[in-house]
């Protein structure tokens, strides 16, 4: 282990950083590193205290600062302990980079151990800086980690969430409190997250003076327990129920932990007595939820309990849509979003995760962007989200939909009432399988895989001039998703 002494070389720093990588390799697996974090350097000069890594493309800075900013710190301070913070940066050709800053509370607040294993508190807001040993902490109003990105500007509404959206508008309003609790459930990286963080941005844009406390489930039992560790579990009670809008993010998390369910319910009594406003989440409803007290529920049923349903495919070509419209540079084109779309169907992060991908893979290759390249580059997301959508399935479906006999689009016959569902098919069997074009044609009656290719092009040509054919082919893909 590293040690920092009052003055923290640049070697200590560089020895760090190799080790830091060595652990993220080892706990990321190998994939995810060399896709994501491999590219990552450290900033030279630094002071041992302000760490500073640069990514070489604003998509991967993103992903990294959305999935291992507080990782990153952790990391770091294990090794360096006089570490205060870790600005991920894209370094660009311009001469301003875009930072994104973690601040690191003061050392004996910031490692809490509890079962043999630190628990870091990360609660202090970015643009408070750390205090120095032995200054006396500026009195300030705790600002909540709110996620840029995700006000109510940027959430695509749909028929799937369209009464969680207005649940989450209304009870962002200043005034007197409809309702409260707003409990929001669904699955996972279908828009939750993006409500709360929604509901907290628009809350203290009217409100500026505020409190709001944004923080997982997670989150509220470790500092719970690191508060009664440490004989002061006064503070925590203060800090939240002196909240003018508390978000509680996972309340699955806390599933069979009595002792944090216990101090979790006369929170919430607390905050709800007060005429205050709360917002829960979590993978599903109240009454699905097992290992969570009754009492809580009762609490939670006694609100607004709304769901955010998967997505439709029309909400993901939406969202696609409108993420396209914020990156101007990257040129996508229509078949691309169209296969992102239909083929990840799993949940809206996957599909922004998917087009991210492939932007950022263009701009560090220097690759064109074609359906090909995407294939390529999505090849293992697109296995896993499509393995079920099978080639019989798909020439049943058509038949039916056609009402033709499914041994049509395998027989020899080219009458147009035949040949042209067998194009709908072989261009589905190509957009929604991950069958290559000789076995597709196999598939067919042993066709040629230039025959592929023709239907593919064909069918994609007809869907921009003729609306019975895309009316057609969309309906099917619906059904095959279903």
């Amino acid at each position: 282990m590293l040690h920092g002494g009052d003055q923290v070389g640049l070697s200590d720093t560089g020895r760090a950083w190799a080790r830091v990588r060595a652990n993220l390799r080892l706990s990321a697996g190998a994939r995810l590193f060399d896709q994501w974090l491999a590219p990552m350097s450290l900033v030279e000069p630094c002071d041992g205290e302000d760490v500073r890594l640069a990514l070489p493309s604003a998509f991967m800075t993103d992903w990294v600062r959305n999935h291992y900013a507080e990782r990153l710190v952790h990391e770091f301070r294990a090794l360096l302990p006089r570490v205060r913070s870790v600005a991920i940066e894209t370094r660009r050709v311009s001469p301003v980079p875009e930072v994104a800053t973690i601040a690191v509370p003061a050392r004996a607040e910031a490692a809490k151990v509890t079962a043999g294993a630190p628990l870091l508190d990360f609660a202090a807001p970015a643009s408070v800086p750390a205090p120095r040993p032995g200054a006396e902490p500026a009195l300030h109003i705790e600002r909540p980690q709110l996620d840029p990105r995700y006000t109510f500007d940027r959430f695509v509404a749909d028929p799937s969430n369209r009464v969680a959206l207005n649940a989450a508008r209304a009870l962002a309003e200043p005034g007197p409190v409809r309702f409260s609790p707003l409990f929001i459930h669904g699955g996972t990286g279908q828009g939750k997250s993006h409500l709360m963080h929604a509901i907290g941005h628009a809350f203290l844009e009217a409100r500026p003076d505020a409190r709001v406390l944004c923080m997982s489930a997670e989150r509220f039992m470790f500092d719970f327990v690191a508060a009664m560790r440490a004989r002061d579990t006064h503070a925590f009670k203060s800090r939240l129920r002196g909240c003018d809008l508390l978000l509680i993010d996972d309340l699955q998390f806390i599933a069979g932990k009595d002792a944090t369910q216990e101090e979790f319910f006369h929170t919430i009594n607390e905050i709800m007595a007060a005429g205050k406003r709360l917002v829960i989440s979590a993978d599903r409803a109240p009454q699905a939820l097992d290992g969570v007290e009754s009492r809580i529920l009762g609490r939670m049923s006694a609100g607004l309990v709304a769901d955010v349903k998967g997505s439709t495919l029309e909400l993901r070509r939406a969202v696609l849509a409108q993420r396209l419209i914020e990156l101007p540079d990257a040129i996508v084109p229509a078949e691309v979003v169209d296969m992102i779309a239909c083929r990840i169907a799993s949940s809206i992060r996957e599909v922004e995760g998917a087009l991210n991908r492939v932007v950022a893979y263009a701009s560090l290759t220097g690759e064109v962007i074609d359906l090909g390249f995407a294939q390529s580059v999505l090849g293992d997301t697109l296995r896993g989200a499509q393995r079920r959508v099978t080639i019989d399935e798909i020439q049943k479906l058509v038949s039916e939909h056609f009402e033709i006999k499914q041994i049509d689009l395998l027989s020899a016959r080219r009458a147009r009432a035949v040949a042209r569902p067998r194009q709908i098919a072989m261009y589905l069997a190509k957009r929604m399988t991950t069958r290559s074009l000789p076995e597709i044609g196999r598939k067919f009656g042993g066709r040629d895989h230039s025959t592929v290719i023709h239907a593919v092009r064909r069918i994609e040509e007809l869907r921009d001039t003729d609306r019975d054919v895309d009316g057609a082919v969309r309906t099917l893909i619906h059904q095959l998703e279903a």
